[in-house]
């Protein structure tokens, strides 16, 4: 009489599923542990706090203020970011302010002879008002280096501090003719409040109105 042969399970076939299934648990474990993500950051900065935000606000407009070489606002405005919660700009503002600090020194004891070392030290003037100086320092970068735009536009926002509108239009005019840019950071720039009700200085800075070439 013939036996009928048992069907036997594949030796370690239920620990393989149980392995499959341990390793799916393990895969969700995974997922569960996973935290949120990073806040966002800029410039290794987090961005959290409102008050960082504010505090990187302040920032980023001392840092145009020192591009633009207004000095003396961008100071106040540094020093305003050293109040706010970030250690991290908190440090940036601080090696800034070193700068400001350096460029706003009067420079009795330097000998400028370049025209952008005289340029350097008539805007250094200008931002502690010390106008006279300032116009003496710009006018001899201007004599050395008749050519530069920069010098020209110092010269209007000079001469519109000390209320001399038509020598600050006649600059401003020949810092636009060497440098057509010029026109648009005049017409953001505060240091030509001064000129805002003149007709010259709209005809200057828009052209377009009255269709004129620049």
């Amino acid at each position: 009489m013939r036996y009928m042969a048992k069907v036997r399970k594949a030796p370690g076939g239920s620990a393989r599923h149980a392995t499959g299934v341990g390793h799916a648990s393990s895969k969700l474990q995974k997922k569960k542990n996973l935290g949120p993500p990073p806040p966002p950051q800029r410039g290794g900065v987090e961005l959290v706090d409102p008050r960082v935000q504010e505090q990187l606000k302040t920032y980023d407009e001392a840092l145009g203020l020192f591009h633009q070489q207004k000095f003396s606002r961008a100071k106040q405005v540094l020093e305003d970011v050293l109040k706010g919660p970030s250690k991290e700009l908190a440090d940036r503002a601080r090696v800034h302010l070193k700068i400001v600090d350096q460029r706003m020194k009067p420079t009795q004891e330097q000998n400028p002879r370049s025209a952008e070392e005289h340029y350097q030290r008539g805007v250094a003037m200008m931002n502690i008002g010390r106008w006279d100086e300032a116009r003496e320092s710009l006018d001899k970068a201007r004599k050395a280096a008749p050519k530069a735009d920069h010098v020209h536009y110092a010269l209007a926002a000079l001469d519109c501090l000390t209320g001399e509108a038509d020598s600050a239009l006649e600059n401003l005019k020949m810092a636009i003719q060497l440098r057509a840019e010029n026109r648009y950071h005049a017409r953001n720039d505060e240091d030509f409040a001064f000129l805002q009700e003149d007709p010259r200085f709209t005809e200057l800075l828009y052209p377009e109105k009255d269709g004129l070439a620049g």
